[in-house]
């Protein structure tokens, strides 16, 4: 059992609260329950999850059209085998939630048309999950963290720097101006033939770098906008590849390192702007939280770790499994939406594009 978010003045007294949640906006296929209770305790009764990696591996990537056709093939299955886990007939739940965007639209449209259904053959809410929105809160899944607290949501298409004031209230900080971190670890891999997914294998054989060996830039460092740019990082591994070749795997090991190390201290300059900025546009920030899979990656939650600790604030980090793509995080937020008496019409489209603060959405951003 997890621990209680404080308070849940608007939960009301004897009620239990359970919300199935799908994910199929890229390449993982997820259906999950969770279980909120009345003294505000959690409980993820189920939380399935496939990986499309070995479907994608031979193109180095995600194929919309592949992961569109995966998630068709095994989303019933799942829900069957989440609500067989959580011991629950579907009348036991109070809502069905699905991520409706931002993601490849095949993929979002299989989980919300499927949620669409089932809630309107049970006569249950509807919620329609920003896919963002669900990183955003899954550390109060995990922890009674309170509002407003800054979240670096780094994951394979976003990298932002968020003021997380309130349920459908945020404020984005910074943003990337080209790729996100997740995308240069994995053009990084692909390009060093390391293989799909491309952040794992990357921070892999970092572990056997030398760090050090290769001068690579460290863009955007000590700018006083707390934005992102790692498409000039990228190009200088490709530079720094191609004066070496052939390659030896101690090449290959010092160039994931040298990568590493320059994201990383790119990541705390950012943050440590950021955290800023929110002091000075927003307040005092509660925590600094990271979502998204990046966040799965060791180094860079140690040096969040330090960069919290000199900022005086506490690092909040989901544990890897709901760091990445799942269920669990489109269901707990939909519980925390339904509590505020929020949900969707069964009209609501699927969406490719869903910023979390339309306010300051560049035109023509994915998200």
């Amino acid at each position: 059992m997890l621990r209680p978010i404080v308070p849940l003045s608007d939960i009301k007294s004897g009620s239990i609260m359970r919300i199935l949640g799908l994910e199929t906006t890229c390449d993982e296929t997820s259906a999950a329950i969770v279980e909120l209770q009345p003294d505000g305790s959690r409980k993820i009764l189920s939380n399935r999850i496939r990986s499309q990696n070995d479907e994608h591996r031979a193109f180095g990537g995600v194929v919309p059209e592949i992961a569109a056709r995966a998630h068709v093939e095994v989303l019933d299955g799942m829900i069957r085998d989440a609500m067989a886990e959580a011991g629950l007939g579907f009348e036991a739940l109070d809502g069905i939630a699905a991520a409706a965007g931002p993601g490849l639209i095949g993929g979002v449209l299989v989980g919300l048309t499927t949620a669409k259904a089932i809630a309107l053959g049970l006569n249950k809410p509807l919620l329609a999950i920003n896919h963002l929105e669900a990183h955003a809160l899954t550390p109060r899944l995990m922890e009674d963290v309170q509002f407003p607290y800054l979240l670096l949501l780094a994951s394979g298409g976003h990298t932002q720097l968020v003021a997380v004031q309130d349920v459908g209230k945020y404020t984005r900080i910074g943003t990337t101006i080209d790729d996100a971190i997740g995308e240069a670890f994995d053009k990084v891999a692909k390009m060093l033939s390391l293989g799909f997914p491309g952040g794992p294998a990357v921070e892999q054989a970092a572990r056997d770098g030398d760090p050090e060996r290769f001068a690579l830039p460290r863009p955007m460092f000590g700018k006083p906008d707390p934005d992102f740019s790692l498409s000039g990082l990228k190009t200088a591994v490709r530079l720094a590849a191609e004066a070496v070749q052939p390659l030896t795997d101690r090449d290959v090991a010092d160039l994931c390192a040298s990568f590493q190390a320059a994201i990383v201290d790119c990541v705390i300059d950012r943050t440590r702007i950021g955290i800023r900025v929110f002091r000075r546009e927003i307040g005092t920030p509660t925590a600094l939280v990271i979502a998204g899979g990046v966040g799965a990656n060791r180094a860079i939650r140690q040096a969040l770790q330090r960069s919290a600790t000199e900022a005086g604030l506490r690092l909040v980090v989901p544990p890897p499994k709901l760091c990445t793509d799942n269920g669990a995080m489109i269901a707990w937020a939909g519980i925390e939406r339904l509590r505020r008496g929020m949900s969707d019409t069964f009209e609501v489209a699927a969406r490719p594009r869903w910023p979390l603060d339309e306010a300051r959405a560049k035109p023509g951003a994915r998200a």
